[in-house]
């Protein structure tokens, strides 16, 4: 059985490649994909949290090499720069648990 660390890596690979190529190229996905996939697998970036201008913006800052897609590399510093968020919110909170030693 798979390590949980592992089960999310799988997760990451999997979700990417669930909605990518169901338009254009297989291997990235489309504004449409990433809008879908943003809606179904991270509602908080979704469209009911973002207007079209942040999404716009959004694809932007994410399509590093300017191709109007958003490949797997460009897929996985997003979901990095999303976990780095997430860690700055939960390191200091009143729930923090000591470290194990």
């Amino acid at each position: 059985m798979a390590c949980p660390l592992e089960q999310a890596l799988a997760v990451m690979v999997t979700t990417f490649h669930k909605y990518s190529g169901k338009e254009g190229d297989k291997y990235k996905l489309s504004k449409a994909e990433l809008k879908e996939l943003l809606n179904k697998e991270l509602p908080v970036f979704g469209s009911k949290q973002m207007d079209e201008v942040e999404f716009k913006r959004l694809t932007n800052d994410l399509d590093h090499n300017k191709d109007s897609e958003v490949d797997f590399k460009e897929y996985v510093c997003f979901l990095a720069c999303i976990a780095m968020g997430f860690n700055e919110f939960f390191k200091d909170g009143p729930t923090k648990q000591p470290r194990k030693k």
